[in-house]
């Protein structure tokens, strides 16, 4: 890879692509990834796969169409071991499978172990193979697309390249399967409104990820310092340009001077668990002062959330300005935001110590 010095890359695959019928797994499209895979690693470069098409892969089992949640989380369970065994088959190494919810990624302690596991099985030449665990997971644990999964996954294992296979070369500045003047966008430097703007609904019938959700991991990647491509998963030609050190789709580039791992996991991975609004004359630079921020500047607090919690900081009129951790549950805080004898209030943070502590704290920006 003359131009790509990677040691360690993560590709994420589809359903349209593991199952384009919906009748099964299919490797007619994943022969092509699968010797890309290979070649990676000939060459030295750790890979990490995240594969969807668990669902579509177990829906010809079933005499009906996922019409229902528990269905899909049946037809996820059933389809899980013939996708696995359809990679598995595609290599002469051996392969892991790790099932992830959002539970797993927004929680500290168990995000540590997933990436101590992950760590642990490219260092004995393992391919770890990722999908979110449709069998068990909510809509309050679930991660909801595999786009922004591999992001967290790529962030999780400080990977240099995220690689997100589509069904077209990559970002157009309109829909491609609509407009025939669809311009392809080489390269970005800066996610911002207009390619938000330029990102659709999903295109693919077997799929739940489409261009919008993509962009979402590239933004969730690139703030970490890895560069990402959006490519055709559907041609060769993609990866042969890559192994080339070539660029085949759309590159997102990296930011040059990446987030804090633990900022970054309190930015793109952690679900906030409540919020703290604050007055919108609110002034207080957290970055700076976030321990100044006390129970006073306290407006409202909305949810329900314990010591440790993420919570959304953000003022009145909906500016958000940081996610961090709590050091006080919601019913502690709402307590003291309510108490007329402000110096009682005081005097109990003064022992008690801060709302938010510096160093847990990620300021957003609109």
């Amino acid at each position: 890879m003359s131009n790509f010095n990677w040691k360690r890359i993560v590709v994420k695959v589809g359903s349209a692509l593991i199952a384009p019928s919906k009748k099964g797994c299919s490797s007619h499209y994943l022969l092509s990834i699968a010797q890309f895979i290979v070649k990676c690693r000939a060459r030295g470069v750790e890979v990490v796969l995240v594969s969807s098409g668990s669902v579509a892969a177990g829906t010809g089992y079933f005499a009906q169409s996922p019409n229902s949640v528990p269905l899909k989380k049946a037809m996820a369970a059933a389809g899980q071991t013939e996708m696995m065994a359809t990679w598995d088959k595609l290599f002469d190494f051996p392969t892991a499978q790790i099932l992830l919810t959002h539970a797993d990624l927004r929680n500290r302690e168990r995000y540590v172990s997933v990436k101590e596991t992950l760590f642990e099985l490219l260092k004995n030449g393992i391919l770890p193979v990722v999908n979110e665990n449709d069998t068990i997971t909510t809509d309050k644990l679930k991660v909801g697309d595999n786009d922004n999964l591999s992001a967290m996954v790529a962030a999780s294992v400080n990977a240099d390249a995220l690689i997100i296979c589509s069904d077209v070369d990559g970002l157009y500045d309109k829909n491609p399967h609509k407009n025939d003047d669809a311009t392809l966008i080489k390269t970005v430097t800066h996610i911002d409104a207009t390619i938000h703007a330029m990102a659709g609904g999903a295109t693919s019938d077997v799929g739940t990820g489409g261009m919008k959700t993509k962009i979402q991991a590239a933004e969730k990647a690139v703030s970490h310092g890895i560069s990402t491509f959006i490519v055709n998963g559907f041609t060769d030609q993609s990866f042969n340009a890559l192994l080339e050190g070539y660029n085949p789709g759309t590159h997102f580039q990296p930011f040059e001077v990446p987030m804090q791992e633990h900022k970054h996991w309190l930015t793109h991975t952690s679900n906030a668990q409540g919020e703290v609004v604050v007055p919108e004359n609110f002034d207080v630079a957290l970055d700076e002062q976030s321990e100044k921020l006390c129970s006073q500047d306290v407006v409202a607090v909305k949810g329900d959330f314990a010591v440790g919690d993420t919570i959304l900081v953000r003022k009145k009129d909906g500016t958000k300005l940081a996610k961090a951790k709590s050091n006080y549950s919601s019913c502690l805080l709402s307590f003291l935001a309510e108490q007329d004898d402000r110096a009682f209030a005081a005097d109990f943070e003064n022992t008690t110590g801060p709302i938010i502590s510096e160093n847990n704290i990620a300021i957003l920006e609109e």
